[in-house]
């Protein structure tokens, strides 16, 4: 079996596994990170009506006008804050945190580091 195809089913595998006991209610929705090589993004999510509150993620222009390159830990921590950020002013203070099945590690724990120091509670 080629070696991305049984990445991305192990990666699939614990993805499901989070998400079995991670939900997103109105007063706790679920921050959500997505991550690829080149840029990071994070959104909080209401499952219960589908619907997202807000989001942020190196691809969007205010954000590009920060960051030089989206893919590192700088990066992350920026879009940390400006999700922190967005969500106080949506009036969301608390959130459960769904890492999508990847390691909380390096960029992902930057994120949620950022998210925290600016005042979100997981």
């Amino acid at each position: 079996m080629d070696k991305n195809i049984a990445n991305r089913k192990r990666q699939v595998r614990r993805k499901l596994r989070v998400r079995k006991s991670v939900l997103g209610t109105p007063e706790r929705p679920r921050l959500t990170v997505f991550r690829s090589n080149m840029h990071i993004g994070a959104q909080i999510i209401d499952d219960l009506r589908g619907v997202t509150l807000c989001q942020a993620a190196s691809v969007n222009k205010e954000v590009r006008q920060d960051i030089a390159y989206g893919g590192n830990k700088g990066a992350a921590k920026r879009i940390g804050e400006i999700l922190a950020q967005r969500a106080k002013e949506k009036g969301i203070e608390q959130v459960v945190f769904d890492r999508n099945g990847y390691k909380y590690h390096g960029r992902v724990k930057a994120l949620a580091d950022a998210a925290r120091e600016n005042g979100l509670k997981f």
